[in-house]
């Protein structure tokens, strides 16, 4: 028998493979990162092949620069699209 969290994971697999391709890693960021570091980041933009993700301060950049790999393989496996850089930006203050 599948797992719920698996037949849910392709049902959200298909929604965002339909989003405009611009739109679909930036609804996939909290997905693929978790709820722990979603709340406190936040996917700006995507264009050529580079997500953009806003993040807290240097330490948050540091950290989140080891999981990129991880993120990804799954940003490809929700979305169907090739990201091939996550550049992580630190707001003005």
């Amino acid at each position: 028998m599948e797992r719920a969290g698996s037949g849910l994971e392709k049902l959200v697999a298909r929604s965002l493979r339909r989003a405009p391709q611009a739109d679909a890693p930036l609804a996939a960021w909290p997905l693929v990162c978790g709820s722990k570091v979603a709340e406190r980041t936040r996917a700006i933009s995507f264009s050529g092949s580079i997500l953009r993700v806003e993040v807290p301060d240097f330490g948050w950049c540091q950290e989140l620069r080891h999981l990129v790999p991880r993120y990804l393989h799954a940003l490809a496996n929700y979305t169907g699209q090739k990201v091939e850089k996550i550049e992580f930006i630190i707001p003005r203050r």
